[in-house]
């Protein structure tokens, strides 16, 4: 009986063995990702902390407090942002609505899962709402107050995210200015990040600005790829890539609203494998190239030109393809993975950071041969 239950455990094991090797370390990856899950074909969330744990990815945004998710990564070394949703915005204008939130979404999971900071709300001067707009800064502070009052305030922040039309000027970088007629709301705004040392979080898309001028805008400047890049002509600051003068774009806007202690980070950043025909450059190549190229630099801790000192801190967008966003093509092609788990395609990086190799041939090659092996060791035992 113990040859026959090792005969059945064998390609079990030599399965698990095979699939491990499959994935490649991301050494040292540094950047977070985000986790959406607007689909009906993704894996278990624990299957998903599997997998970040084999790619080495100890940074995770999600844009709602899923209890499935927070525990499936309890006792594990990953961090997580936790989103709490637009529509709840007027409710955490009340402290009792704040504490009962925070008591059935974060406490429960403390110290075992790793919440680090509470996103209050996405994108919402993308809206246009000007309820949500007034909204913002009164349920951040009181949710802040509500963590401060159950004693949490040190181990999670509060913050927000903010697309970067927020922006009514980005070009060059030294012009960086917010838009006027959002000045009302993001003064006092910033006003909150200092006074509790909060991130600025911004979900910037270089692919965007190639999107809509493919014509003018420079495909290797947007990819990180060697290019003449620009040269601000106030700072003098040279600028390779896009993606950091956007950055420094913001901190401009930031410092002219008198504030030079607030550190901006990228909460959403990436680009799409597949789009429509009035998509340009929705590929997997140029996909692999921004990500890759984007990781390479994580990996240098990089600073922006106007900021060198500060790396820069990135949430890559996303995780997974998923299937029922709404929207054009690009928007349900943005993972690194498939739902299957699989990467969409590889991410080259020297040193520490190999290519991702997980191939589908070879994971229904080894399928194929651990059912012979469970054949035969049934007729062997039989």
């Amino acid at each position: 009986m113990a040859s026959c239950s090792l005969l059945f455990r064998l390609p079990f094991l030599l399965l698990t063995l095979s699939l491990s090797d499959s994935i490649i370390q991301i050494l040292g990856l540094g950047v977070g990702i985000n986790y959406g899950q607007i689909a009906n074909n993704l894996p278990s969330p624990s299957r998903v902390a599997s997998l970040l744990e084999s790619v080495n990815i100890s940074r995770v945004k999600l844009y709602d407090a899923d209890p499935n998710v927070l525990l499936a990564f309890s006792n594990s070394n990953v961090e997580f942002i936790i989103g709490l949703g637009n529509e709840y915005l007027g409710d955490m204008r009340d402290p009792i609505k704040a504490q009962n939130w925070i008591q059935q979404h974060v406490q429960p999971y403390l110290p075992q899962t790793r919440i680090t900071s509470i996103l209050v709300a996405n994108e919402i001067f993308k809206s246009n709402d000007s309820q949500l707009m007034a909204n913002l800064l009164p349920a951040m502070q009181t949710v802040h107050n509500t963590l401060v009052n159950l004693g949490l305030d040190k181990q999670v922040t509060v913050t927000t995210a903010h697309s970067l039309d927020i922006l009514g000027d980005s070009y060059p970088p030294s012009a960086g200015a917010f838009r006027q007629d959002l000045a009302i709301y993001i003064q006092p705004l910033l006003d909150f990040h200092s006074q509790i040392d909060a991130p600025f979080l911004i979900n910037a898309y270089p692919y965007f600005a190639y999107k809509d001028n493919s014509t003018q805008v420079s495909l290797d400047y947007v990819l990180f790829r060697p290019n003449q890049g620009m040269t601000d002509q106030v700072t003098n600051l040279h600028y390779d890539n896009m993606l950091y003068a956007q950055i420094d774009a913001v901190y401009t806007a930031i410092k002219a609203m008198g504030h030079t202690d607030i550190e901006v980070r990228i909460s959403e950043t990436g680009w799409p494998s597949k789009g429509d025909e009035n998509e340009p450059g929705a590929t997997p190549e140029n996909a692999g190239l921004y990500n890759g190229n984007l990781m390479q630099r994580m990996q240098q801790k990089q600073g922006t030109p106007a900021k060198p000192s500060v790396p820069v801190d990135i949430h890559v967008f996303a995780l997974f393809n998923e299937n029922l966003k709404p929207g054009p093509t690009s928007e349900r092609n943005y993972g690194l993975f498939y739902p299957d788990g699989t990467p969409v395609y590889n991410i080259g990086i020297q040193g520490s950071l190999p290519d991702i190799v997980f191939s589908a041939a070879k994971k229904t090659d080894m399928s194929v041969f651990s059912c012979l092996i469970i054949v035969i060791a049934y007729l062997i035992c039989a």
